[in-house]
Formats: structure tokens, C-alpha cells, sequence
């Protein structure tokens, strides 16, 4: 039995220890010095500053809603390190009021009409993993309380269709659950991104996420065939189909659309067999942009690896790989169809060719090696900044993507202003970066940040940090996020990228769907 954290990442049984915590203080200290680190302790219910519900649930809706003390700290903040920092001191002040879970189209669209009568902002939730206040109750206006409606309750695989290879999936459904429900018929999404333990299909579509695998299928944009929707003003469902030419796409509409036109409340999503040949080597280079070109010429091969992931040196010492002196490439292929070695061959020809020095040649699954230690290492990584971030440092990620013909300039100018900024604010600072996808006309950085932070001025630190950085990445031409989505945080650099001309159509079809302006008011528009 787990119990789920109300105030950090994932299950509380799976939370640092203190000897992992010790652990951790002795690497950082070796690169901070003598700076003073001491572990917070985690909050309990009764330490929580949590106001009373504005809101009362009528009658009809009394056997869906909640206003449990643990149930409302647990849907009040996503997963950024602001988040977890004002989890962490007790600050619930903007906790919702009320929380939904509809089992039912019905009893959604009964939620919506309460809320409508009572003048409540509503926030879709899926598995509240967001990254970027993409599920707080964080906005402008009059509003008379929040209601947070979770689709947990929307968690069937309804149909699958062997001959198309495709499946009809509930939008609440989480990660564990989906892949369990395939596994019989021998499919897979196929998507897995850091968050899948605690994210839900209706989650990913609503923020366009993307997946663990590096190249090809990267986003789940790639694997939606059709949506359905319920919105303020009425359902609607797209048709389902293999491709289509006719228009703009309705379905590319609700992708990214981050709760504030409707509730995915389920999606024919592609499919795929599952995989039965696999390969995996790593790679070790001296200079990272040298490793940068070797992925460059094998994104630009149409070899299309599953996982073409560059770990610059310190961040793979962070992790407990290497000592800090050899950037880390990971090469992976895997098929359900055929054995790879032929593709792996020529990949590491190509990275060698580039200056790559490639590792003997034991790595034959990805849970062996150097791969499988970064494998274990990804999927612990949020428990570690939870951890960070109670040993009072400011520990956060950015991920952007880029052209290659800029990629070193920009890498140059993230890393300096990251670096000087961090330095003014918090006196030191350790930067890394990783690619997570790639794609033949450029990659995606996904930098990480470690620096002292000042109790009680963390999440402010943070935020002249984080302003900082998005006006780079949009001077630079970068995009203010690659896989993250927009959510609260981003909208600054959002507003920056898009065209105001596109903003207005964005507006309009909000007008349209939700007249009232109730779901999630402040993401996006």
C-alpha cells in the first residue's frame, strides 16, 4: 500500500531517506563548499495554513465532491520547485475549494452548470504533475471559489481495434493503468514520459507531452487519431481517421489547449506491438558540443533511435555516473519487427566517426550499464530534487529546443546568463544539460539548476531566476517550452512567441467554448 504526497513527488514511501539525504548533502557540499545545508521536515496535515471552502456542493453533487483537508492540499499545487517549496512550508492558502471526480460525461457537464450558477473557476486535473502552475488556483478575478475536477474516475480502455492497431481510452486514466490494460492484447503507447507513474492520457494530450523516446514518435501529438471534448457550450468528438486534409485540424485545437477549452474525456490514441529486439550502447566524449555534432549526424541519418540522449558530464555525476569527466551519450533502438543490430552498427559508426569514444560492447539492454544507472536515475530524479529542495537549495529544471545552425550560440548564451544570474541571486551556482529529444533540424536541451538558496526566499529566488531565462531562450529564438507546456509560469514568454494576430483566434475560441471564462482563467490566455 503507497500513500500519495500531498505536498511532493510521487508516493511518500519512495521519498529520500535520511541516509540518501546525507548522501546527497556530501555531493553537493563538494561543489558548494562550505555551505550550511539542513534538511527540512516535511509537513503534516495539521501544520497546513488552509482556509475554509468557500463553496458548498448542492445536494445533487454531494456524492462527487469533497472538501477533505488531504484531498484539498493534495490537488492545490502541480510538481515545479515553487510548488514544492511552498508545499513544504505549509502554505495552502490557495487551495481549492471543492473537488469533483465525475464518473460520467453527465456529471461533468452537472459540475460545469454549478459552477457556472455559483461563479466558480474550474481546473481540469489529471494526475497534477504540471511543472508550471498549469493546476493551481492562481489568477485575476472575482471569482466565488475554485473548484478542482479530478478525471480519475474516467479510467477505461473502452475498445481496441486490432486491425487498425488503435485503442479508445478514457482521458483520466494514469500511465501504469493504460500500459496494464494493453499489455494482454500486445500493444503499447508507447509513451512514457518522466511523469508517466503519475500522469493521465487526458494530461498529456491537454499539454502536449512528450515521451520518454528520443526521436520519431516523441510527442503525443503523434499518436492522437480523435478526441472527445466536453466544454461549456456542449460535447463534441472529432472523426476518426488515419489522416485528413480537410481544413485545420479540430483535434490539433484541444492538443496543448491545457484544460481552458474543455475535458479530453477520451481519445482514440495509435498503437504499437510491443517491442521484443533491443539494443543499447553508450558513448563517451571529451567536449560536449562535440558530442552535440555526433547526435546532430545521427538525427540527420533517418536511423530514428528510440533513445538518443546526451548527458553532459556533471549532470551525469550528479546522478552518480562517472566522476565528471566524460560527456555521456546513450544510444537505444528497439522493434517489435526486426533485430536491430544493423541499425545500431551504423549508429555507432556515425558517432564515432564525430569523435565519439564508444564503450566496450557489454550494454545489450537498457537496464545494464551506464544506460541503465541513467535509466534508474531518470525515473528517481524528481525524489532527488524533492530532496534538494529540503536541504534549503534552489533546485529546478528548463527545457527549450533550438535550430542545429544556432544551437551553440544559444547554448552559449543560456549557460552565461543562467550562470551570471544565478551567481548575483544566490552566490553560486551548478548548471547542467542533457538533450532529451532530438529531431533532424534540432535538438531539445533540457538544462537543470542547483544553487544555495535563503529560507523563506526561495521561491523568489527562483522567480527572478526564471525571468531571467525566459527572456533569453525567446531573445535567443529559442521556445519558452519544448515539452512542459505553458501553464501560469510561462505565459510571459509565451505572450512573446506566439503572434499577437494568433492570440486573438485563441481568444475568440475560448469566447466560444467557455463564454464565462471558467476553466482554468490564467493558463495560456
Amino acid at each position: 500500500m503507497t500513500t500519495r504526497s500531498f505536498w511532493g513527488w510521487g508516493n511518500e514511501e519512495s521519498a529520500f531517506d535520511d541516509q540518501q539525504i546525507g548522501q546527497l548533502r556530501q555531493l553537493v557540499g563538494m561543489q558548494f563548499g562550505n555551505t550550511e545545508l539542513t534538511c527540512q521536515a516535511p509537513p503534516t496535515l495539521a501544520d497546513l495554513e488552509l482556509p475554509q471552502p468557500r463553496l458548498q456542493p448542492p445536494e445533487s453533487l454531494l456524492s462527487i465532491m469533497s472538501t477533505d483537508r488531504r484531498d484539498r492540499a493534495s490537488h492545490t499545487y502541480g510538481k515545479s520547485f515553487r510548488d514544492i517549496v511552498r508545499g513544504l512550508g505549509g502554505d495552502y492558502r490557495c487551495a481549492p475549494d471543492l473537488i469533483a471526480r465525475p464518473s460520467s460525461e453527465q456529471e461533468l457537464v452537472d459540475v460545469l452548470d454549478y459552477a457556472s450558477r455559483s461563479g466558480a473557476a474550474v481546473i481540469p486535473y489529471g494526475g497534477g504533475s504540471s511543472v508550471v502552475g498549469g493546476t493551481e488556483p492562481r489568477y485575476e478575478g472575482d471569482w466565488a471559489g475554485t473548484i478542482t475536477v479530478d478525471m480519475e474516475r474516467f479510467n477505461r480502455i473502452i475498445e481496441v481495434d486490432h486491425q487498425s492497431r488503435a485503442a479508445h481510452i478514457e482521458g483520466g486514466i494514469y500511465g501504469p493503468a493504460l500500459e496494464d490494460g494493453l499489455r494482454p492484447h500486445g500493444y503499447t503507447l508507447r509513451h512514457f514520459p518522466q511523469s508517466f507513474e503519475f500522469s493521465t492520457l487526458g494530461g498529456w494530450i491537454a499539454t502536449r507531452s512528450g515521451g520518454h523516446f528520443a526521436t520519431l514518435y516523441t510527442h503525443i501529438d503523434d499518436l492522437v487519431e480523435s478526441t472527445r471534448v466536453v466544454t461549456p457550450r456542449g460535447s463534441l468528438e472529432t472523426r476518426r481517421l488515419p489522416g485528413s486534409g480537410a481544413g485545420p485540424s479540430p483535434d490539433r485545437l484541444f492538443l496543448g489547449s491545457e484544460g481552458t477549452l474543455g475535458f479530453v474525456t477520451s481519445a482514440w490514441m495509435r498503437l504499437q506491438a510491443r517491442p521484443e529486439f533491443r539494443a543499447t550502447r553508450t558513448v563517451h566524449f571529451k567536449d560536449f558540443l562535440e558530442g552535440a555534432e555526433a547526435v546532430r549526424r545521427l538525427s540527420q541519418s533517418g536511423l530514428y533511435p528510440t533513445n538518443c540522449r546526451l548527458i553532459d558530464a556533471r549532470e551525469a555525476m550528479i546522478n552518480g555516473i562517472g566522476r565528471g569527466s566524460k560527456h555521456l551519450l546513450i544510444i537505444g533502438f528497439e522493434s517489435a519487427d526486426h533485430p536491430v543490430d544493423a541499425w545500431m552498427e551504423r549508429a555507432v559508426d556515425i558517432v564515432a566517426d564525430a569523435g565519439g569514444s564508444v564503450q566496450a560492447h557489454r550494454e545489450q539492454k537498457p537496464d545494464e550499464g551506464q544506460a541503465g544507472d541513467w535509466r534508474q536515475q531518470f525515473i528517481r530524479a524528481p525524489y532527488m530534487r524533492d530532496a534538494l529542495i529540503r536541504l534549503g537549495l534552489v533546485a529546478e529544471t528548463f527545457e527549450t529546443a533550438i535550430t542545429w545552425d544556432r544551437f551553440e550560440e544559444f547554448h552559449r548564451g543560456v549557460l552565461e546568463t543562467v550562470n551570471r544570474v544565478t551567481r548575483e541571486i544566490c552566490g553560486k551556482a551548478f548548471v547542467t544539460c542533457r538533450f532529451t529529444h532530438v529531431y533532424p533540424d534540432g535538438p531539445a536541451p533540457y538544462y537543470t539548476l542547483i544553487a544555495p538558496g535563503r529560507r523563506g526566499d526561495q521561491v523568489k529566488q527562483w522567480d527572478e531566476i526564471k525571468l531571467a531565462v525566459m527572456e533569453t531562450l525567446i531573445d535567443l529564438g529559442g521556445t519558452i517550452t519544448h515539452h512542459h507546456a505553458v501553464g501560469r509560469d510561462h505565459r510571459p514568454g509565451y505572450d512573446r512567441q506566439r503572434p499577437e494576430l494568433f492570440a486573438e483566434v485563441l481568444r475568440s475560441a475560448k469566447q466560444t467554448l467557455d463564454p464565462d471564462g471558467l476553466l482554468n482563467p490564467g493558463v495560456l490566455i
